[in-house]
């Protein structure tokens, strides 16, 4: 089994920035698509951005386009999420998981194993 660990979340205020980690276990990490989603308090969790295990092509939410950005090294068994320009709807949890399929990759189900999660809060 795998075991992914965020961190780097915490409090920022609008148009402000941060960089979220993930950290797997393991040594099949670059073998495992990742992705990010996250999820607000009353709403379902939503997906973010994801990386295929080659690290070759990234996809995003049209609501993150252009403001954040995925990768992963290798060597470091970490995927990152750099988030610029935050605005206050991008407050919740986020979440990282990992998937062994290469499918579907921007819906939940699709992955095999997720992060505890951790808090972003952008204030205004």
């Amino acid at each position: 089994q795998v075991q992914l660990v965020e961190s780097g979340g915490g409090l920022v205020q609008a148009g402000g920035s941060l960089r979220l980690s993930c950290t797997t276990s393991g040594r099949t990490f670059n073998r495992y698509s990742m992705g990010w989603f996250r999820q607000a308090p009353g709403k379902e969790r939503e997906f973010v951005a994801a990386i295929t295990w080659s690290g070759g092509i990234t996809y995003y939410a049209d609501s993150v386009k252009g403001r954040f950005t995925i990768s992963r090294d290798y060597a470091m068994n970490t995927v990152y999420l750099q988030m610029n320009s935050l605005k206050p709807e991008d407050t919740a949890i986020y979440y990282c998981a990992a998937d062994s399929s290469g499918i579907t990759l921007t819906k939940p189900r699709a992955y095999d194993y997720w992060g505890q999660g951790t808090q972003v809060t952008v204030s205004s």
